[in-house]
């Protein structure tokens, strides 16, 4: 049996200049979900009406436009009340509506692989739906039936809502829990001294496409919203030095609030990294991109170093006149990732010491179980051992400071 494709029809207000933008995101948003977009009606809102959002002549002009037309959800491209959904779809003639928190909530739901995805998206969505139960109208209004549910006088939608909010906390645990593992591999990392990556930014510019392109991996990547959900980790050698490389979420123009809290945990992967890779499209509006990025992040207390990266560049004619801060790549074809590696390095300078050192005959074999914290740069044998120039991070620095020859100290620890 064929499966139906859904054919969503947009219905677009215009509150402000980046309405285009948020309208794109939309047709993409409505592609990701797996259904078709079939038109869009634009309005300018000047003052939101309380019923319908939009008024109802406008709307009475949208019900002739899909009249005739079968099976079509309408998507308001904004937040919509529960009684705002409900006047909108009477006034359609008892369309499906929904609203671009309703898709994207789907989108996540499609795309949650983990357990703490999906627990990420239920606790989403549950809060989303909790406040728009009275929405359901008179189904919700009956009193409760079975053993457990009755109460005095409770009604089914007091039930619902009781429900709900036993469900949220038990997932709330549940998702603490996870929070805390993660706080422990964080630690572990931070004792261990690695070196940890964050690829952050707009969904949908090439990050999980990056990332596979830099450590060999294999991780899924299409061209569609929200592909990547759960952090994923893998490591990354640039002349011999390792790195833990780490892919997160992606954002998007009005992510809504519950979504981002919801994956607060998952994002703190960016917040403990040391370096935070900033993606953003260079065939798009990248400014925004960025904008958003740093936006959402600042939210949450994000202090790290950044670099910003322009993916994509193959795409646009005129390269030179992108940003000079940033670094210019394709991840599709490779261009520019030699100097990508080379600025990861360069963030990671600060952390590092060159030492000229003599290393007598008689303790090579300290220095050799000092060795595995340092790159060697230069060596030869003397008389007397081993004279060579090494490069070393400042917290293994110390070990090395009895075989110094190019200075009586080492420079104050940081």
């Amino acid at each position: 049996m064929i499966e139906k494709v859904e054919k969503v029809f947009v219905i677009q207000p215009v509150l402000s200049d980046n309405y285009r933008v948020v309208h794109s995101e939309a047709v993409a948003l409505i592609e990701s979900a797996g259904a078709v977009y079939i038109g869009s009606a634009y309005q300018n809102v000047r003052e939101v009406n309380a019923a319908t959002y939009i008024g109802s002549g406008k709307l009475a002009e949208i019900a002739a436009t899909l009249d005739g037309i079968e099976d079509v959800t309408v998507l308001f491209n904004g937040e919509l009340s529960p009684s705002q959904t409900l006047n909108i779809s009477a006034a359609l003639g008892d369309r499906k509506v929904i609203d671009r928190t309703t898709l994207i909530l789907d989108i996540f739901a499609r795309n949650a692989v983990t357990s703490e995805g999906k627990i990420q998206v239920e606790i989403a969505q549950l809060k989303y739906i909790y406040p728009r139960l009275k929405g359901k109208g008179a189904a919700l209004s009956r009193l409760g039936g079975g053993i457990g549910s009755r109460g005095p006088g409770e009604t089914q939608l007091e039930t619902d809502r009781r429900h709900i909010a036993y469900r949220l906390k038990y997932l709330e645990k549940r998702l603490d829990e996870t929070k805390s593992r993660r706080v422990l591999q964080t630690d572990r990392r931070a004792k261990s001294n690695v070196k940890t990556l964050a690829l952050v930014g707009y969904t949908n510019t090439g990050k999980s496409t990056l990332l596979n392109l830099l450590t060999g991996a294999d991780v899924v990547s299409r061209n569609a919203l929200f592909v990547t959900l759960d952090p994923t980790a893998r490591k990354l050698v640039i002349d011999d030095e390792e790195y833990l490389l780490i892919d997160t979420v992606g954002f998007i123009q009005e992510l809504p609030h519950d979504i981002v809290e919801a994956f607060k945990s998952t994002l703190e992967v960016a917040l403990s990294c040391d370096l935070a890779l900033f993606v953003a499209d260079a065939s798009a509006d990248y400014e925004l991109q960025f904008e958003t990025t740093s936006k959402t992040l600042d939210e949450l207390g994000f202090d790290k170093k950044v670099l910003k990266v322009l993916n994509k560049c193959d795409l646009v004619e005129e390269a030179s006149s992108l940003p000079s801060d940033c670094v210019l790549i394709s991840a599709k074809s490779g261009q520019g990732i030699a100097a990508l590696k080379e600025q990861i390095k360069a963030a990671f300078a600060d952390r590092y010491l060159t030492l000229d050192l003599s290393v007598p005959f008689s303790s090579l074999g300290e220095f050799e179980a000092i060795k595995q914290n340092v790159s060697v740069l230069s060596s030869s044998y003397t008389e007397s051992g081993l004279v060579c120039r090494v490069k070393v991070e400042k917290i293994y620095a110390d070990k090395l400071s009895r075989f110094l020859t190019a200075c009586d100290e080492l420079p104050p620890r940081p």
